[in-house]
């Protein structure tokens, strides 16, 4: 019989780093990585299926309304979901269930109890994080902005807590990439 698994849930404001940490993660051979769905447009090179389900705003709706995600939110306007049946099925194989979702969504999960290790990776400043998303260079400078003005909420919100529990168990400053992935891998495999 194999051991049950465990889900991994990483946040951060875009630009942070999240990303990054989780596509080091997905390496690891006891790793699942969750493929969210969205209704944002694809970014360049982002493969369906792949990057994110990408769907439209009714599918979205329908599959909600089916609850077939187990969190949604809606972020700069896009909703964002995580599809349930991937992660009971990683698991009950015993596998690292890895969730890259915004905090809203984490919250969701804390709220209905879903057992855990909770991450939030935070920029060291916001004009750091401004200047990530400026070096991005997908963003025009108001969607940048957008995504500042969330950043600060997200990041007050990381410290809140549901019903006596924080929201994240571990909040992490992305001030060296290698250095916060090397963190995040201590905290999964002590």
């Amino acid at each position: 019989m194999t051991a049950r698994g465990q889900l991994v849930v990483i946040s951060g404001p875009s630009g942070a780093g999240k990303t990054s940490v989780c596509r080091a993660l997905k390496l690891h051979p006891e790793v699942e990585f969750s493929v969210s769905a969205t209704t944002r447009a694809p970014r360049l090179g982002e493969r369906d299926g792949v990057d994110y389900h990408f769907l439209s705003r009714d599918d979205f709706q329908r599959r909600i309304a089916e609850n077939q995600f187990l969190e949604w939110a809606t972020y700069a306007g896009n909703l964002y979901g995580t599809p349930r049946w991937p992660m009971d099925q990683a698991l009950a194989r015993g596998r690292t269930f890895l969730v890259e979702i915004e905090v809203k969504g984490t919250r969701q999960l804390r709220e209905r109890g879903v057992p855990g290790l909770y991450l939030f990776i935070a920029p060291p400043s916001i004009d750091e994080l401004r200047h990530r998303l400026q070096k991005r260079g997908s963003n025009d400078a108001a969607e940048i902005e957008q995504r500042v003005r969330i950043a600060a909420d997200e990041l007050a919100a990381a410290r809140d807590s549901v019903g006596g529990t924080p929201i994240y168990d571990v909040i992490l400053e992305n001030v060296d990439l290698d250095r916060t992935i090397d963190a995040v891998r201590r905290l999964l495999w002590p």
